[in-house]
């Protein structure tokens, strides 16, 4: 995966290194908070349990209004019954974290020229490979990694249709979001990505519950633990529930998504470049309305 990332960054940053293409490059940065939605994080799109995300990366302007970007973003995602409108989930009592490493390459449409409205509105969309890896928190607070658990049985012989997941995956990203100019090469905004994912262990919960003795066989009393955790609250129902009770919902994938402040840094102003007065304040408007 560390590699993956690093071609991501050089691809991205690549043209810093041609004086030809130099006028077209911005510096990419984004701070704000990550969060998912998926069996345990009910709210389509919330800032509930959200954490802190962060993005570097760098753009190309292929014209005044289209430009390919490349970003690496990190941030951290999670999840609980506990926080759940529904008795039912809250008595199930389960929890997950995940810390997620996405290298992103997307198209981005400016509706309008910045130089000329001093702001403008943008939308997004392209492909992106992350890396996951849920977690959770026993009774006695020691960390659990999920994945190897086959909590719902991936991976088991007596389950051969549930593949074990695995912890890079590939993402849809999408979203828009509002830049305004400061300086000729500095500009401030706000960002939503949506990441559209192709799996539903995100948060390790996707279907249903396998035979208990099948599962402890397989991979031992803290899987069962994990698996189901009503017995660990106050008056929790501590019995298992039975092979084929419903655990989640294979039929909707998990998202995650990110929001925040953008900061861009275009190196040269193309118009201003060639005029030989990069960053000299801002233009006036040429189209106000």
């Amino acid at each position: 995966m560390k590699q993956i990332f690093i071609l991501a960054l050089l691809l991205s940053t690549s043209a810093v290194y041609s004086q030809g293409i130099l006028k077209n490059v911005s510096i990419e940065a984004f701070g704000g908070f990550a969060n998912y939605q998926g069996e345990l994080q009910e709210s389509t799109y919330t800032f509930s349990q959200s954490k802190p995300a962060g993005a570097l990366g760098a753009s190309y302007a292929l014209t005044d209004k289209i430009s390919l970007r490349g970003l690496i973003t990190y941030g951290n995602i999670q999840g609980a019954d506990s926080y759940s409108s529904n008795l039912q989930r809250r008595q199930r009592n389960l929890s997950f974290y995940s810390k997620i490493y996405d290298a992103s390459l997307a198209g981005v449409y400016e509706f309008f020229d910045i130089m000329e409205k001093r702001y403008t509105p943008y939308v997004f969309a392209g492909v992106s490979v992350f890396n996951m890896g849920p977690y959770t928190y026993d009774s006695l607070g020691k960390k659990i990694g999920l994945g190897n658990l086959s909590t719902e049985g991936q991976g088991l012989p007596e389950y051969p249709d549930r593949k074990r997941s695995s912890s890079q995956n590939i993402s849809i990203p999408f979203g828009g979001g509002i830049r305004f100019a400061v300086t000729r090469n500095v500009s401030l905004g706000w960002e939503f990505r949506f990441n559209k994912t192709f799996t539903d262990y995100l948060d390790n919960v996707s279907t249903k519950y396998v035979d208990r003795n099948i599962l402890l066989a397989a991979r031992g009393p803290k899987a069962v633990e994990m698996a189901y955790r009503g017995g660990e609250l106050k008056n929790g129902n501590p019995v298992y529930p039975a092979e084929g009770t419903v655990r989640g919902n294979p039929k909707t994938k998990d998202w995650y998504y990110f929001s925040g402040i953008t900061v861009s840094f275009r190196l040269f102003n193309d118009r201003d470049f060639n005029r030989g007065n990069a960053g000299k304040g801002i233009p006036c408007p040429k189209n106000v309305y």
